[in-house]
């Protein structure tokens, strides 16, 4: 059965401030919203019962629960996994700098994923490396694109990180397992009557933690994730509710609730369009909080997802991040290029992770 994880006991090991040696000289950047004014006024779950804002750790930790639950309520129930855990292993390639290997495993009882699983050659001081799950945007070529087999070279993050020194898995998206979106959709529900088509996404990348997590050669405490587009939308829900997951990417997912298809029947329903609807985004970066994420925009007219108006729930997140007494690395890097993962953007997002993820992690469960 897969299993969420909790938070709540979460401490960074680093000491506190705003900006460390250990960080990406950059971090300021995307750390600080500029020519926008965003309101002081804290969200309203991050006040106590009398209204007075909440200030410490202790008075978050019982709200984040309390957050956590009714999204999950909101969600519907994880589909089991069986375990234990099986992979196999279909073809690996022999590749300059790293193996590639085609492999499949059980996502829930009868239901076999599709992935790449990509290892770098060399060694480490440690004997392990960081590992990241690696998610593919909307395309037909899904997990080729991004483990560089597919027809844009300039696609294939997961190929790389590897050749950068990550473990990494690029697990298949439910959504191509039928002839169309819809299709995969409908199939979903009649499995999982009560959850949405976005909880399978959630468990299908808690799955491929899962994978990361069995390779001998990664660190358990060193795991991120990264996406762009469709990849984003399950970077973001990875990490609000697998606490494994200790730093992430996400690339023009929409931040904002309304600023993408966030209400198609594969991700949310037309639900939250509903006036009232009480979850936000907001809550997403809460529950992230305080571990370094990272979120890229290309605004720069319609069709983009993410961009300055992603900084409200940003800003939520970084006065989580203040409760624990912890520098903030959660922010926003606009590159105006459009809905793309552009290859400047890419590399800033590669360079933020192989900070967040080093040697000395910044997060350790407790």
């Amino acid at each position: 059965m897969l299993r969420f994880t909790t938070t709540a006991g979460l401490f960074l090991i680093l000491s506190a401030g705003m900006c460390h040696a250990d960080d990406v000289p950059w971090l300021t950047e995307v750390t600080t919203p500029s020519g926008i004014s965003l309101p002081s006024v804290p969200s309203a779950f991050l006040k106590k019962a009398d209204g007075t804002p909440i200030t410490t750790l202790e008075e978050w930790k019982p709200v984040r629960e309390q957050i956590r639950a009714q999204w999950l309520d909101f969600l519907g129930p994880l589909p089991s996994a069986k375990e234990p855990l099986t992979v196999k292993a279909e073809k690996t390639e022999d590749l300059a700098k790293c193996t590639r290997t085609l492999i499949r495993y059980e996502a829930e009882p009868g239901r076999m994923v599709r992935a790449y699983l990509l290892k770098p050659k060399g060694v480490t001081a440690s004997g392990r490396f960081p590992g990241l799950v690696v998610f593919h945007s909307t395309t037909r070529e899904t997990i080729d694109a991004v483990a560089g087999k597919g027809s844009k070279p300039e696609q294939g993050i997961g190929l790389q990180l590897a050749e950068r020194g990550f473990v990494v898995v690029c697990p298949a998206n439910y959504l191509w397992e039928q002839s169309s979106y819809g299709e995969a959709a409908a199939a979903t529900k009649k499995r999982h009557p009560e959850s949405l088509g976005m909880t399978t996404m959630l468990a299908d990348g808690m799955r491929a933690v899962d994978v990361l997590l069995q390779q001998t050669e990664v660190d358990p405490h060193r795991v991120g994730t990264i996406g762009h587009s469709l990849g984003a939308k399950e970077a973001l829900y990875l990490m609000a509710f697998d606490d494994r997951v200790l730093a992430g990417v996400s690339s023009e997912g929409g931040m904002s609730l309304h600023s993408s298809n966030w209400e198609a029947e594969w991700y949310l329903g037309r639900q939250i369009l509903n006036p009232g609807f009480a979850r936000t985004h907001a809550e997403l970066a809460a529950l992230i909080a305080p571990r370094p994420f990272l979120v890229l925009g290309g605004e720069a007219g319609s069709g983009c997802a993410d961009g300055e108006r992603s900084w409200p729930p940003l800003k939520v997140g970084q006065q989580v991040t203040a409760f624990y007494g912890q520098p903030v690395r959660m922010g926003l890097l606009n590159h105006h290029q459009g809905h793309q993962l552009t290859p400047e953007s890419a590399e800033k997002a590669f360079e933020f992770l192989e900070y967040a993820l080093r040697s000395d992690p910044q997060v350790s469960p407790q």
